[in-house]
């Protein structure tokens, strides 16, 4: 657990692009990484096996590991694709992540969860689901899941009304109604939101897109000018 005791009170970055993006290229992934860790990030959450085993390589930080296709389906709000079986764990495992983010939410899946999580804890390693509700956190729990992250909320078929803005009241409920440590992840923009989570109680926070997805920034901006 002194990799939980690590991202106490710490900010995670999310350092992803698909291959079909410019910074896909291992050189650009590279230099996130070292960016965003030169900027104080205390973890890096990382997807696929090239980019873990560069990670561990590169950086003294806790690392999370995914796995995602390579091109998002087109019903992506209803099938599980981070993460989705044992074969994506081990791969994983194997590079060198200290901890294994999966989809937990209760979408259709082809592999059992609790076989996915009790993988993950024989070989080591943390077991972090990403969920979308409070059952299925309460869900995961069960399955003994040893980290909940609000990853998914507003990505999924059921929550995709949820206001565009991180789910401050799963993270809430969820630091309230379960014993493990919560993650607030998602949709965060704003350094006031990232103190706000650690007001309620988050363990850590992960940013993404705001940081490290140069093409969404972009768009923000433009949209507000068209505005």
């Amino acid at each position: 657990m002194e990799v939980l005791n690590l991202l106490k009170n710490k900010v995670i970055v999310s350092v992803q692009a698909m291959p079909d993006e410019p910074l896909y290229k291992e050189e650009c992934i590279n230099a996130l990484m070292q960016s965003v860790v030169n900027g104080g990030a205390s973890g890096l959450r990382v997807a696929g096996v090239r980019d873990v085993e560069n990670a561990k390589k590169l950086f003294d930080v806790p690392v999370i590991g995914i796995t995602k296709p390579d091109k998002l389906p087109e019903n992506w709000q209803k099938v599980v694709y981070i993460t989705p079986s044992i074969e994506d764990a081990k791969g994983l495992i194997e590079a060198g992540a200290d901890i294994i983010a999966f989809d937990g939410t209760s979408r259709e899946r082809k592999s059992n969860l609790k076989d996915l999580i009790d993988y993950i804890k024989s070989n080591n390693r943390l077991a972090m689901a990403d969920i979308a509700t409070f059952e299925e956190g309460l869900n995961c729990q069960k399955l003994g899941a040893n980290i909940l992250s609000t990853t998914l909320s507003g990505y999924t078929k059921e929550t995709l009304s949820k206001p565009d803005e991180p789910d401050f009241e799963l993270l809430e409920k969820l630091v309230k109604e379960t014993n493990l440590p919560i993650i607030l992840e998602g949709k965060i923009w704003e350094p006031h939101q990232v103190k706000k989570a650690f007001e309620l109680g988050a363990h850590s926070v992960v940013i993404g897109s705001a940081i490290t997805r140069p093409q969404l920034i972009t768009q923000r901006f433009i949209s507000k000018v068209k505005g």
